[in-house]
C-alpha cells in the first residue's frame, strides 16, 4: 500500500528544468518540498517544510486520486532594488502526492505551524482490518449448501446467516 509514487523521468526533467531557470533568471528554486511521510495508527502523516512562505499562499488539493499541495514565497526587496545576494528561493512550489484507494481522501487535514504544513491522512474505513464471523454448526452445514450449490432460497438465507447487511450481501450476490 504506497501512499506516494516515484517517477525517475520526471524527476530527471524537473531536475533541468529547474537548473536552466536559474541560470537564466539567476535566482533559486529549490527541488522540491521536502518532506516526512509516516503511519501511526490508522493514519498516515506527512510533514512538508515551508519555511518562510505565507500562509494565504498555501493550496492544498484532492483530485482524482492526487493531492496537491501548492505554495508561494515572494521576494522581500522591490524590483528596482540593486540585489547584492538572492540565494533565498523564491516562487511557486508544488508538490504532488499519489493517494492509495485505502486512503480518506474526503477526510484529509491540514495544519500549518512553524513553517511546516502537516498533514492527516486517515486510511478509508473500508480498508481497516476487521474481524469475520465464523459459523459454528447450524450455521455451517446451510452454509456450506449454499457453497456447493451456488445459491440458497429465502428461507435458507434467513436461517444461515446472521442478521448482518454486509453478510446478506455478500451471500445473495453469488446467486
Amino acid at each position: 500500500m504506497s501512499i506516494l509514487r516515484f517517477d525517475p523521468f520526471r524527476d530527471s526533467v524537473s531536475q533541468v528544468d529547474r537548473l536552466r531557470h536559474e541560470l537564466l533568471s539567476g535566482t533559486r528554486t529549490p527541488a522540491s518540498l521536502p518532506m516526512d511521510v509516516w503511519r501511526s495508527g490508522d493514519d498516515y502523516y506527512v510533514a512538508l517544510d515551508l519555511p518562510g512562505m505565507n500562509e494565504s499562499t498555501l493550496d492544498v488539493t484532492v483530485e482524482r486520486g492526487t493531492l496537491t499541495v501548492r505554495a508561494e514565497r515572494r521576494q522581500a526587496f522591490d524590483e528596482d532594488a540593486a540585489v547584492v545576494v538572492a540565494e533565498r528561493p523564491q516562487g511557486s512550489f508544488t508538490r504532488q502526492l499519489m493517494l492509495g484507494d485505502s486512503l480518506d481522501a474526503n477526510a484529509i487535514e491540514a495544519d500549518y505551524r512553524n513553517g511546516v504544513l502537516f498533514l492527516r491522512i486517515p486510511v478509508a474505513q473500508s480498508a481497516q482490518p476487521r474481524r469475520v464471523h465464523i459459523r459454528r454448526d447450524a450455521e455451517a452445514s446451510s452454509a456450506q449448501a449454499v457453497a456447493e450449490n451456488g445459491h440458497a432460497t429465502k428461507g435458507e438465507l434467513n436461517d444461515s446467516v446472521p442478521h448482518q447487511k454486509h453478510d446478506r450481501r455478500l451471500v445473495s450476490s453469488s446467486a
